[in-house]
């Protein structure tokens, strides 16, 4: 009885993973429109019901999306993070590692701006169920912080982290507009949005400026929820 089990639990997985590996490779191909539950059954080789079953929704499949995106950000980034105590380059790193994983999907990816447009949108980057991606993207710009030789203040360090991903999802649609061969403009935002921070950063330690940036971040962490 317990091997059976163990078996049909096995097939179970194997199912779930072979319809998401179809429906990843159809979005990255075909877009978030000519994606379809349907098609994607076709191509999995499965009822339209089975699929339903493992991914109730096609959106249920863009946070599939979202996990795979940032999953193979964290593990291009983290390498990096052990080579610089840079605080300024720890975050470029992070921030180009994160653009590098959507590459892949930038002919289609107005299809997924639109789409996950609203607020109600359960593909809204800041949506509940986008929160565990968007928790790997938060624990690498924590990690960046965390391992730097910068000197910043406590507080800050707690809440820089959350400014930081807002402004990646920002860099991040500014990419997705950006029609310039290799997305340059994307790449010189960035350069000088870092060089900025590296100009700013000393104002963290002057007293009388504390206060403006705590309300700052306070902001930030207000759009974040």
């Amino acid at each position: 009885m317990f091997s059976s089990a163990k078996i049909v639990g096995g097939k179970r997985d194997r199912t779930r993973a072979r319809i998401r590996e179809v429906a990843l490779r159809s979005f990255r191909e075909r877009g978030y429109d000519a994606t379809t539950i349907r098609l994607i059954a076709e191509e999995a080789g499965v009822s339209v019901g089975t699929t339903h079953y493992h991914f109730p929704t096609k959106n249920h499949l863009v946070q599939e999306l979202y996990l795979d995106v940032q999953l193979a950000h964290r593990a291009a980034a983290e390498p990096l993070l052990e080579v610089t105590d840079d605080l300024v380059e720890r975050l470029g790193a992070v921030y180009r590692t994160g653009i590098a994983q959507l590459r892949p999907y930038h002919a289609r990816a107005p299809e997924f701006v639109s789409a996950a447009m609203s607020p109600r949108s359960p593909i809204n980057p800041l949506s509940e169920d986008s929160g565990p991606a968007l928790a790997i993207v938060e624990g690498l710009f924590t990690r960046a912080v965390d391992g730097a030789s910068t000197s910043l203040r406590k507080e800050f360090r707690a809440t820089l982290p959350r400014a930081l991903v807002l402004a990646h999802l920002l860099l991040a649609l500014f990419w997705v507009y950006d029609p310039t061969p290799g997305q340059a403009r994307t790449e010189k935002l960035l350069q000088r949005g870092l060089k900025l921070l590296r100009a700013a950063l000393p104002l963290t330690r002057v007293p009388v400026l504390r206060a403006p940036l705590r309300e700052l971040l306070a902001v930030v962490a207000d759009v974040r929820a």
